[in-house]
């Protein structure tokens, strides 16, 4: 019974080990959806490979803030976005354009920032 009680819990921990490896690694993109990180999300509206237009938007709190976003890409785009200053419970959006294709396996991130301080990172891998 101690043999099988001991297979069990190692089959269940080689399946977490590999939900955590799926985790990490992010998830993949065909250049069109909508992936979040804490506060932060990206929303991209082009097929394929192809980017044409990225939004980021980055949900304030409570009080007035000032915000912006950086949003780049693995192989060397990068773009910032607007600063400015959201009142209380809205919303910041704003849009970068890189207007191209990219590479299958290349990461598109955003990171959003109230005042100075990064509040969400989420990352995306561009497939086919």
């Amino acid at each position: 019974m101690h043999d099988v009680t001991k297979k069990i819990a190692a089959g269940l921990a080689t399946a977490a080990a590999a939900l955590g490896c799926l985790i990490a690694a992010g998830p993949p993109a065909a250049a069109d959806g909508k992936w979040c990180n804490h506060s932060v999300c990206i929303q991209t509206y082009d097929e394929g490979t192809y980017l044409g237009r990225v939004e980021v938007s980055v949900v304030n709190t409570n009080q007035p803030h000032r915000i912006s976003a950086h949003v780049w890409t693995t192989n060397g785009w990068s773009a910032n976005t607007k600063v400015e200053d959201v009142a209380a419970f809205r919303t910041y959006r704003d849009q970068a354009y890189p207007q191209r294709h990219f590479p299958a396996g290349t990461r598109l991130c955003a990171e959003g920032f109230i005042g100075d301080s990064s509040v969400g990172l989420p990352c995306v891998t561009i497939t086919n």
